[in-house]
């Protein structure tokens, strides 16, 4: 039968060679047979196995399709994909981050290759008098009333863990945050020695394993955290809620992977498995929340202290609304990340199918902030595939201050989005642990992409807010940024979206329906669902 025809050939050839090889002697048969005999001892473990249906069907032809499989996504980004698919960044988004990394043209030549007609497409508008600011390194305050202020770049490194990337990695972002005057997210993961070693500024990222500032029994530890948050390094702090790329899943470190040196870096015991919860242990409900940023802020010296999270349910992010309002304790921060995903793995159904997408999540928090008149004491940063000035723009017109890239320096350290960030095998070396390839990335080369990437992007925002008339990123509004919605209709955000009034939330409900829905139900002092949610629920136990 034609199924068996590769296995049978094989077997006829491995034979003739092997007669060949005995009649002649001869030592060029006798390699020969070599090779021809592992394929039909793989053929016939095909035949006696009992695991994989096809290739009991189709011995040695299964293997090819298996292989053809595995290199799929290869073929299929170097050969077949468009510039402009974004699977989940196009060919056209990462060729802009290593041209601008490498400090090479970016110009584009012949015309835009964007379908300029389509639904989605987006653009800014320009003026007949045109600005030019002074510098590209725009600079927004946060914590202005803390002892400890800070102003960030409007562009920075997102959260990404020593442990998800790698040594050189850190290495390298650090030092081209260091040399561009921005900062550098570390993670959940702790404040690696990687991550000291050039000094840079950083974020010291704190999630629900309070990897660096916990006891034996992983409750947070604050002698641990005011040690570490001393150091002049670490400009401020962010207590991580959830992340876009799984809302609402923890995760666990098998202790196999828990070497020394991440043991010494996370406060946990080597060779043992480390769990990151899926919810803090410190606090309960929104009040408790802005009481442990309030106490971290202290015990910091008066360091900005804000959070992060990727919208889920609104009542919750409601509730932490009103919870400000009563308390009077505010985060000077918040970074929103979207569902977009990130660097971190994640099982299928979280990458596609969970959280708030950045743009509307953005809203929903910048909304809430302008209706209960607090907009203007709080900084908002929006993470989520940022890769160039645009990006950051139409960010900044939605209610950003400003934005956090992870995967977009990725690019600028050499990743090719192979994407096997989960598999230890990183071609590389970015998000590996194998030191026989992460050794090979060459911390100064990278580390200047790091840095150019950063500064042609602001360079590129300069540019083109100053083409609109604007002379600082601030100033973008939702009225710049147009948005094809059909082949006939075009809206600016300011039309497409729901723009709160300053206080509008302090004097009724307005005509929104996410806000009309909760904001009325939601409690300070609990994340649990209003009733009329509750009640869906037990409508389906009723039977």
């Amino acid at each position: 039968m034609v199924r068996y025809l590769a296995y049978a050939t094989c077997v006829v050839l491995a034979l003739a060679a092997a007669l060949l090889a005995v009649t002649r002697h001869s030592l060029g048969w006798s390699l020969a047979t070599v090779p021809l005999l592992v394929l039909v001892a793989l053929g016939t473990i095909d035949i006696v196995q009992r695991r994989a249906t096809l290739r009991r069907t189709y011995p040695l032809m299964a293997r090819f399709r298996y292989g053809l499989e595995a290199f799929r996504p290869e073929i299929r980004q170097y050969f077949i994909e468009d510039d402009q698919d974004e699977v989940p960044f196009s060919r056209q988004q990462r060729a802009l981050v290593y041209q601008r990394a490498k400090n090479v043209s970016d110009v584009v030549p012949f015309g835009s290759e964007l379908p300029m007609y389509g639904s989605q497409y987006e653009w800014i508008n320009h003026s007949l008098v045109p600005a030019h600011a002074a510098t590209h390194d725009f600079r927004i305050p946060v914590g202005d009333e803390r002892a400890q202020p800070y102003a960030a770049s409007v562009f920075n490194i997102s959260a990404m863990s020593f442990g998800s990337l790698s040594a050189n990695a850190i290495r390298a972002l650090n030092q081209g945050a260091r040399r561009g005057n921005f900062y550098h997210d570390t993670g959940e993961g702790a404040i690696s020695p990687y991550h000291r070693e050039y000094g840079g500024d950083l974020v010291w990222e704190i999630g629900s394993g309070y990897f660096g500032c916990r006891d034996a029994q992983g409750r947070f530890d604050q002698d641990a955290f005011a040690r570490n948050a001393a150091e002049a390094q670490v400009r401020m702090i962010e207590l991580k809620l959830s992340q876009g790329a799984k809302p609402g899943h923890g995760g666990l470190l098998p202790g196999a992977k828990v070497t020394a040196e991440i043991a010494a870096t996370r406060g946990i015991p080597v060779g043992v498995d480390c769990e990151s919860p899926a919810a803090h242990t410190t606090f309960s409900t929104p009040l408790g929340l802005l009481e442990f940023i309030d106490r971290m802020r202290t015990l910091a010296g008066g360091k900005p202290t804000g959070f992060k999270l990727a919208i889920g349910h609104p009542w919750e992010w409601f509730g932490i609304a009103r919870a400000m309002l009563d308390s009077g304790i505010l985060p000077d921060f918040i970074v929103v990340d979207g569902a977009e995903g990130g660097t971190g793995a994640a099982p299928s159904e979280f990458i596609n199918h969970v959280g708030l997408p950045l743009q509307e999540a953005l809203m929903l928090v910048h909304n809430t902030l302008v209706g209960i008149g607090l907009r203007d004491r709080i900084r908002v940063a929006a993470a989520g595939k940022v890769t160039s000035g645009f990006d950051i723009a139409r960010a900044m017109a939605m209610g950003a201050d400003w934005c956090n890239a992870g995967r977009g320096f990725m690019f600028a350290l050499g990743c090719i989005q192979s994407r096997s960030c989960h598999t230890d095998r990183c071609p590389t070396g970015v998000a590996t642990q194998d030191p026989a390839r992460w050794r090979l990335l060459d911390v100064p080369d990278k580390a200047e992409r790091v840095f150019h990437f950063h500064q042609n992007t602001l360079r590129a925002l300069r540019d083109m807010i100053g083409a609109a008339g604007l002379e600082h990123p601030m100033q973008i509004g939702p009225e710049h940024i147009l948005r094809r919605v059909s082949p006939t209709e075009v809206r600016s955000l300011a039309a497409l979206y729901r723009f709160l009034e300053p206080g509008e939330l302090l004097d009724g409900v307005p005509e929104h329906a996410v806000f009309r829905a909760f904001w009325p139900l939601a409690r300070a002092d609990s994340f649990a669902p209003p009733a009329q949610a509750s009640a869906m629920h037990v409508a389906k136990r009723a039977r």
